[in-house]
């Protein structure tokens, strides 16, 4: 059950202007319910059946971000509704979330997802892959597949060192796809064990859950 006053205390970590996302995955909704009685609103979900079923039963306002693999022929149930995909790793994917949005007539936020940790069992687009993506996307625009910015998780369990260098390397991924794209405003990086560092680094989305909701 989520503690106000660590809820207090996580959101005074947080410079104005970084979102919180509150992952709920595997939580019941009593403990989304109350987090949002705090006055919350972005939640993050890893499984689109667990998505749907939560959207169902709690508050319209929440803020839905999906931050697991999305699968293409799992967009079309959350086109309708889904505040941010965090995870889009190519282009034929942002295709899929385009057609589908022209489907639910309306514009579907998300972020491209980079590479930047060592385990390859992450997924994301790694820096050669970046650039020929963006000039596609210049090139073959979507109307209705809106890409903000970009996503990526750092490295499990590495020191501080490797930690601020991958944090340090995809906010310059970030300033240079800005560059082209000034639109684009959101870098999410950092979660409950790195979100400090991820924040000093140009973060302003961080994905928060053990701390907000204890272990799993």
């Amino acid at each position: 059950m989520v503690q106000q006053e660590a809820y207090n205390r996580l959101r005074g970590t947080l410079p104005a202007g970084v979102t919180l996302v509150a992952v709920s995955k595997t939580k019941p909704v009593e403990d989304i319910q109350a987090l949002y009685d705090l006055g919350h609103r972005d939640f993050g979900e890893n499984y689109v059946q667990e998505l749907l079923e939560k959207q169902r039963l709690l508050p319209g306002d929440i803020r839905w971000h999906f931050i697991g693999h999305l699968q293409s022929n799992k967009v079309k149930l959350l086109a309708p509704f889904v505040h941010l995909i965090h995870g889009v790793d190519g282009y034929s994917l942002l295709r899929e979330i385009d057609k589908q949005g022209i489907k639910a007539g309306r514009r579907v936020d998300c972020l491209l997802q980079m590479h930047i940790a060592v385990e390859e069992t992450k997924f994301g687009l790694d820096r050669d892959e970046l650039g020929p993506l963006l000039e596609r996307i210049e090139a073959e625009p979507l109307s209705h597949a809106h890409v903000r910015g970009l996503m990526g998780m750092a490295t499990n369990g590495c020191d501080g060192i490797q930690l601020r260098e991958e944090f340090t390397g995809l906010a310059e991924l970030f300033a240079m796809g800005k560059e082209r794209f000034p639109d684009w405003d959101t870098l999410s990086m950092g979660m409950s064990v790195d979100y400090l560092e991820a924040v000093e680094s140009g973060s302003t989305m961080v994905r928060i859950g053990s701390l907000l909701f204890g272990t799993r």
